[in-house]
């Protein structure tokens, strides 16, 4: 047996280290890992970011002298308040793992925000400007807030002091029937409540439709008040149909909702009394309205009185006015009696001319004329009837002896017969007609069926034989 070579030396005899598959040796890798490192927060830059079709999150967490695959699970991509991009700081809070198929370690993230204030600012501004160049900020989309709304609709949290607030404010200034919407106003699931919320009082109709909603919060930081930054609730904003006030923070902080609804105002409070009067003033306003109303109409009836004294002084009496119309009626009434009785007589005139024309003895001579007249041309027409229906009748039996004469019957009746296959159709030769061809014959005085044999004698024309039943035949 010759020497071993260098490559191929076995263990020492006396090793005691157990022997470990390579799988084996990754699970324990993998075990001590996420032992040691079952709860991590690290800080880094984005590299590689790719969402899978499944949902889930692959990114490359750097700095300047490493870097470590990250992942994050579908669920908790949903949650995520920001669109992770390439080149955004963050701080990931997740656990340590390691994947055995290819000998690698990652962190798990369950966690992500943006590293600061400025990575915040800075994406905040990056949408600010994707919404306006959509023109979801413009002007001349804003819608007035009613004067005095029958229904308010509030989107916010139902614990904290800013519904209290409103109500009391209301209270206060005039009171109107309040619907409250509860929503998270923080948190990654705030967003997509307040979006609802919006939406959802959109979609009411009837008594329950507020007039104008109201969608605030109270104060806070950045992070606080990011949820009323969310495309979506901006974007449910701008397309309400009901007029919107946002309230959400203090006076000095502003997100992009205040920029998207149809009214901002500095603070919860604010809101309130932008979205109603104060009925008190109402009320004095009202009264001196009405008190300068009435001044106005009794000075108003006082001067026409004072105008109606002074005319009635140069206005003539009622006498003088009717002098000159009773004068006229007078030669009017004066000159209708002598037209009435020059129209009758001239009705009369005319009626008498008529009359001297209907006279009894002209209309009898008339009658009588047309009688002579009536006499005569009866004379004349019972010759001319009797001349017209001769020469008609002449014509007709002319007619008839024709048809008479052209008429298949007559042809019959000199021992002729006609013939027609089962469908109806006339036979005009033998050739037309094959053996077992039922066909009926049309004789002068009856018809009869047959049915056609096979020639005999070498006879090329086919015969027929009388079916029985069918009358009296005979073979030909």
């Amino acid at each position: 047996m010759g020497p071993m070579s260098e490559t191929a030396q076995p263990a020492p005899a006396n090793s005691n280290l157990p022997e470990l598959t390579v799988s084996e040796l990754a699970q324990s890798v993998k075990r001590a890992v996420e032992r040691d490192f079952d709860r991590v927060r690290v800080r880094g830059e984005l590299g590689r970011v790719l969402i899978a079709k499944s949902g889930h999150l692959y990114v490359d967490l750097k700095d300047e002298n490493a870097t470590i695959s990250t992942l994050m699970w579908k669920a908790n991509v949903a949650a995520l308040s920001f669109k992770p991009e390439e080149g955004l700081e963050v701080v990931v809070e997740g656990r340590l793992s390691t994947y055995p198929g290819r000998s690698q370690y990652q962190l798990i993230a369950e966690r992500m925000s943006p590293a600061g204030v400025g990575a915040l600012l800075a994406q905040l501004e990056k949408l600010k400007a994707k919404l306006s160049a959509e023109g979801l900020f413009a002007r001349e989309r804003k819608k007035p807030i009613p004067y005095l709304p029958r229904v308010i609709g509030v989107v916010t949290s139902p614990t904290g002091a800013v519904i209290r607030d409103i109500l009391h404010r209301l209270g206060e200034r005039f009171p109107r029937r309040v619907l409250l919407w509860p929503v998270l106003v923080q948190g990654p699931e705030a967003a997509g409540q307040i979006a609802r919320a919006i939406r959802g009082f959109n979609t009411l109709s009837g008594a329950l439709r507020p007039d104008v909603l109201i969608v605030a919060r109270g104060g806070g930081s950045i992070e606080d008040l990011w949820a009323f930054n969310e495309e979506i609730v901006v974007r449910a904003a701008a397309e309400s149909a009901i007029p919107l006030i946002s309230a959400v923070g203090h006076e000095t902080d502003t997100t992009l909702i205040d920029f998207a609804s149809d009214l901002r105002a500095p603070t919860p409070t604010g809101a309130a009394e932008k979205a109603v009067p104060v009925r008190a003033e109402l009320i004095e306003r009202v009264g001196a309205l009405e008190g300068r109303l009435k001044g106005g109409l009794l000075r108003g009836l006082e001067m026409r009185r004072t105008e109606v004294r002074a005319a009635s002084g140069r206005l003539p009496r009622l006498e003088t006015l009717f002098q000159i119309p009773q004068q006229r009626f007078d030669r009017a009434a004066e000159r209708l009696n002598a037209a009435l009785v020059a129209n009758a007589r001239a009705a009369q005139s005319k009626l008498d001319r008529v009359a001297a024309r209907l006279r009894p003895q002209a209309l009898s001579q008339d009658i009588a004329r047309r009688r002579e007249t009536l006499a005569r041309a009866g004379a004349r027409i019972a010759p001319a009837m009797k001349r017209a229906l001769e020469a008609h009748r002449k014509h007709l039996d002319s007619a008839a002896r024709m048809l008479e004469s052209l008429s298949h019957k007559s042809i019959l009746a000199r021992g002729f017969v006609m013939v027609h296959r089962e469908d109806g159709v006339l036979v005009r030769a033998a050739k037309d007609l094959s053996p077992g061809d039922e066909i009926e014959l049309t004789f002068a005085d009856d018809k009869h069926k047959a049915i056609i044999d096979a020639p005999s004698g070498g006879s090329a024309k086919p015969r027929a034989k009388v079916k029985p039943g069918g009358g009296q035949g005979s073979l030909f």
